[in-house]
């Protein structure tokens, strides 16, 4: 297995991160895609990777919430990052007209050069949206061909637009939300659709933890040792095995974000 979205930077990690990691492994996760936010972010990201070299990846971006805050020369500093053998992807980025903590104006213009950026640097582009579909996506249009890879990251859209991911060629990863029969439900019924050639998996750890872990957690915190519970939904509702899933979503990623791992 391969967590493809986990924001290890964050500070509920900050005391326990190397049994958070051990966990990982022992529940035969192979490797770990650490979520960069900000620039800040990106370089703790590193960091890690540099801790936990051949185990952890890492992504280099700015989030829609931290548009505002973005520097004027945003774009070089992540292109300098990305010089870093442990970064594979440009992002987290995107847009968010659902919690607005940065101006649309702001928002469109950070996720704009950075879908440039990812062209020029010819690297996946891991991405965020929410309530935000039409010009996220106009957005991306005219780059669908251009650059490596698309990543849906913690998609959480309707039928219509997982349709016209994947028919962009998009991957979708799919987080704990499915695992909430409450707010999931409309996802729980879609994820059939999904090609698994398409499909990849993540925890967006600490966030988003599965409702169908037993005995229930004592912290709410999420963490990759729970990415199995994903797996398990998954599989019940696409009708495959979990070894299944497992082997190709564990694929998938290793061919994205050019992976190399133990198969699990």
């Amino acid at each position: 297995m391969i967590d493809i979205g986990v924001n290890l930077t964050n500070t509920r990690f900050d005391k326990d991160l190397s049994a958070v990691i051990a966990r990982a492994k022992a529940k035969k996760i192979n490797a770990l895609l650490v979520t960069g936010t900000n620039i800040f972010a990106s370089k703790q990201a590193i960091e890690l990777c540099q801790d936990y070299p051949d185990y952890l990846y890492s992504t280099a971006g700015i989030h829609p919430h931290d548009a505002d805050h973005a520097e004027i020369n945003f774009q070089q500093q992540l292109a300098d990052l990305a010089q870093n053998n442990c970064v594979r992807a440009i992002g987290e980025c995107g847009l968010d007209f659902n919690r607005n903590f940065s101006s649309a104006v702001n928002q469109k213009n950070v996720f704009t050069q950075q879908v440039a950026l990812a062209e020029q640097l010819q690297l996946p582009l891991f991405l965020h949206q929410r309530d935000a579909f039409e010009p996220w996506f106009e957005i991306l249009k005219p780059y669908i061909a251009r650059i490596p890879a698309m990543v849906s990251h913690c998609f959480t859209g309707n039928q219509k637009q997982l349709q016209q991911c994947i028919d962009a060629d998009m991957y979708i990863g799919i987080t704990g939300w499915l695992c909430d029969e409450r707010r999931g439900q409309e996802l729980r019924e879609i994820v059939p659709f999904i090609p698994l050639d398409r499909l990849m998996i993540e925890t967006d750890a600490p966030y988003l933890t599965p409702r169908n872990i037993r005995p229930k957690p004592k912290s709410s915190r999420n963490e990759p040792s729970y990415l199995p519970y994903i797996v398990t939904v998954l599989a019940e509702l696409m009708g495959y095995s979990e070894q299944e899933v497992i082997k190709q979503t564990s694929l998938n990623s290793e061919s994205v974000f050019n992976l190399s791992t133990r198969n699990a």
